[in-house]
């Protein structure tokens, strides 16, 4: 009998026990912010502007056009005065760079200097990435329309994923950018049909890209360009058979890269002046004389087109025939379809920003309105004096 009363003392215990379980369980599945505190907390939207570091003034002049407001740039190498290839950063840029949210490089072994002080959270755009470009490949995209446009985009992605809410106006600024960028391309591509047979050499192979996207057909002499390329000294032969071309006239250009003047390019661009074979000077670096990227192809493109041909596109500020104002009627034409395909792309109603600009109209129009400031100063005697004065200075 004991031994069943302990047995149902037991029973009732445990029964007990289950029934304070259940009603702990009831108020624990009701009640969770009694017994588990919420630790979560709201992570602020990202707000501007972007901290974005360039490695090179190029690349970072089309980050900050397609940044706008939205960015800070910041451009390492920001000098035609500054040998970009053995470039070592200062413990300044190295800061710069490894506080930057965005850092915008060249690669292709160009720039490598610029991805060594990056952190996990650091977001780079690499224009030999986005062209698929190795080391040991021509390192200078920035002179391909393929990888600007290609870069614009990447940019762009960039700057979306860092800063989501200005995604519109990132946006609006890539569509003028590809606006403006169309209107280049489609002047230069009109130069190239009518230009299929030009030529030209180079005493570095800084232009590789722009000069082919223009059509002209590479003629520097094998031996030479594999030295240059490979960073060495010509062999005396190859030198001797680049001054032999230009002797020959056997190209219609030469272009020669600024920055890396030596004793073998000076030898080179002696003799392109003594056969009159025009020379285009190029730096690496965009000048501080320009304010875009677009805006030094464009000035380069123009250069080009002035030594093999300076009246093309220039009829209009030359002659004064029928055939000319049927020229400058289709030039309106087009500048109006041009201005019309920018105005359906971005909004905007104003015409191409990068266009044909013809030495010969300057010059022209310099010399009527010096014309008509010497008549305005007196009789032709006073002028013809004037005239002889500026001269002999």
């Amino acid at each position: 009998m004991g031994t069943q009363i302990t047995r149902l003392t037991r029973l009732a215990a445990a029964g007990l026990s289950a029934v304070l379980l259940f009603a702990t369980a009831a108020c624990a599945a009701t009640s969770p912010a009694e017994t588990e505190p919420d630790n979560t907390t709201s992570v602020p939207a990202p707000t501007g502007p972007i901290n974005v570091v360039a490695s090179l003034n190029q690349w970072g002049s089309l980050a900050a056009e397609l940044g706008g407001d939205d960015v800070e740039v910041t451009s390492i190498v920001n000098s035609t005065n500054v040998d970009a290839h053995d470039f070592e950063p200062k413990t300044s840029d190295v800061a710069k760079l490894s506080k930057a949210q965005i850092i915008v490089v060249n690669g292709a072994g160009y720039d490598s200097w610029a991805t060594k002080s990056m952190t996990k959270t650091t977001n780079i755009v690499s224009a030999a990435s986005v062209m698929g470009a190795m080391e040991g490949d021509n390192p200078h995209l920035w002179f391909s329309k393929d990888a600007r446009s290609s870069m614009a985009t990447a940019i762009t992605d960039a700057y979306v994923k860092a800063l989501p809410s200005k995604k519109k106006a990132f946006q609006k600024r890539l569509k003028a950018w590809q606006a403006d960028e169309k209107s280049l391309e489609t002047w230069a591509s009109e130069f190239t049909r009518s230009h299929s047979d030009l030529t030209y050499a180079a005493t570095e192979p800084v232009v590789y890209y722009l000069m082919a996207d223009l059509g002209f057909k590479n003629q520097t002499p094998k031996g030479y360009m594999q030295s240059t390329a490979s960073g060495g000294e010509p062999a005396p032969a190859d030198l001797q058979s680049f001054q032999k071309l230009i002797e020959d006239k056997g190209v219609d250009v030469l272009v020669n890269n600024t920055q890396e003047a030596s004793d073998a390019t000076n030898m080179i661009t002696g003799a392109a002046g003594r056969a009159d074979v025009p020379v285009v000077d190029v730096s690496e670096q965009m000048p501080k004389d320009t304010d875009t990227l677009n805006a030094w192809i464009n000035r380069l493109i123009n250069t080009i087109i002035d030594a093999v041909d300076p009246s093309y596109g220039c009829e209009d500020a030359t002659d004064g025939n029928a055939n000319s104002d049927d020229s400058s009627a289709d030039g309106a034409a087009t500048d109006d379809a041009n201005a019309q395909d920018s105005k359906a792309s971005t909004g905007s109603s104003t015409e191409p920003k990068y266009i044909r600009q013809c030495k010969a109209a300057t010059s022209s129009d310099s010399s009527q309105d010096s014309a008509k400031a010497d008549a305005s100063n007196g009789d032709s005697g006073d002028a013809s004096g004037n005239d002889q004065t500026d001269s002999g200075k």
